[in-house]
């Protein structure tokens, strides 16, 4: 046995490893945004975490399926008289987004032992990987719940389950991007603490949109009054469109006009704090903040451009999905910026030294 005591850092293959998963989310986020645009999502009707990973392999097993797709009010609804090979279609992209789930949940697992194994984690670090795995697997739970909206008395599932599946999803990605960042260790930022705050709102307003789209995409809202910049014939529709359920906060959730109206509202509240963030930065003369403001500020405005488009061309499946892969570019760089200009605590996240040779 080696008595080396040189320390290892395993902070590199960590980054790395964080990283891969990390694009394997943003990867299974788009097929799943894919999956509700084709109206896949309930093709599969019953959740089976590890057999379900094989898909059917017979002719006889493909007709099972099918026929249990067929008891379900979307199938009767919607999609009555469907051909097996039409059914085939839709699975497929159900299939694969569940797959890629199962994926990600092994290719974070085993490196994360391997990475205990090896020792070296320091006790925050690995606080913050045990609650992305607890995450992750909360996810997993959440995507079945959101299924299961959709089976017994709707044709579609929920589109509060929906955003909260989203959301959640891109919570674990951000929580990813972040530990990320810590892991390089760099000097902190000489800014002003408003910097800091406006860095964290664009973080919650990227998060407040992202819900907002989701519920759009759950109602189908992008398909309905395709018009820019007004909307129901006026930039500010009537308070009597907007506000006519009851509860009036149903609304906020409910109503096909109002969620697209939030929706777009909140598109420039987030432009405008991503202009006056990237002004702010000039003015604080820090070339790092600059730089992370002024990228931030160019994806949000692909971003509103793509949504634009999106909606005038009334939801393409390639148009929405750039606009969606765009909102994740631009989670990214606002997580980024945040842990650029946030404090950091003297070795947060430093490795503790291992022996060569042996596990930690």
């Amino acid at each position: 046995m080696t008595t080396n005591s040189t320390p290892i850092n395993p902070h590199r293959a960590v980054r790395w490893w964080l990283i891969s998963v990390a694009a394997l989310i943003a990867l299974m986020v788009l097929v799943g945004g894919a999956t509700r645009l084709t109206e896949s999502g309930l093709s599969i009707v019953e959740w089976k975490p590890v057999t379900g990973s094989v898909p059917p392999l017979s002719e006889a097993q493909w007709t099972d399926a099918f026929e249990a797709y067929k008891k379900i009010p979307q199938y009767r609804e919607l999609n009555a008289g469907m051909s097996l090979s039409e059914f085939k279609q839709i699975f497929w992209w159900e299939w694969s987004h569940r797959l890629l789930g199962r994926f990600i949940g092994v290719a974070y697992l085993l490196p994360f032992l391997f990475f205990l194994w090896r020792g070296g984690l320091a006790v925050e670090l690995k606080r913050r990987l045990w609650l992305l795995f607890a995450l992750g697997g909360l996810q997993g739970a959440v995507g079945w719940w959101m299924v299961a909206s959709g089976l017994s008395e709707r044709v579609e599932v929920s589109q509060y389950r929906l955003a909260t599946h989203l959301v959640l999803a891109l919570l674990i990605f951000a929580g990813i991007v972040w530990t990320v960042r810590r892991l390089t260790d760099r000097p902190q930022l000489a800014v002003a603490a408003r910097l800091r705050i406006t860095s964290a709102v664009l973080v919650i307003v990227t998060f407040v949109q992202i819900y907002f789209g989701a519920l759009v995409a759950g109602l189908r809202a992008g398909r309905a009054y395709n018009t820019w910049p007004t909307i129901d014939g006026a930039f500010i529709p009537s308070a009597e469109r907007l506000w006519f359920e009851t509860p009036w906060w149903r609304n906020m959730f409910d109503n096909v006009l109002t969620v697209q109206f939030e929706h777009r509202m909140t598109a420039y509240l987030l432009f405008t704090l991503a202009v006056l963030h990237a002004l702010d930065a000039v003015r604080s003369r820090s070339s790092s903040a600059v730089s992370g403001a002024l990228w931030l500020l160019a994806a949000v405005s692909l971003q509103a451009v793509l949504g634009i488009l999106t909606l005038l061309n009334q939801v393409p499946i390639d148009l929405a999905l750039s606009h969606q892969a765009v909102a994740i570019v631009v989670l990214t760089l606002a997580v980024m910026q945040l842990e650029r200009l946030a404090s950091r605590r003297s070795a947060e996240m430093q490795p503790r030294a291992v022996p060569v040779g042996q596990p930690g």
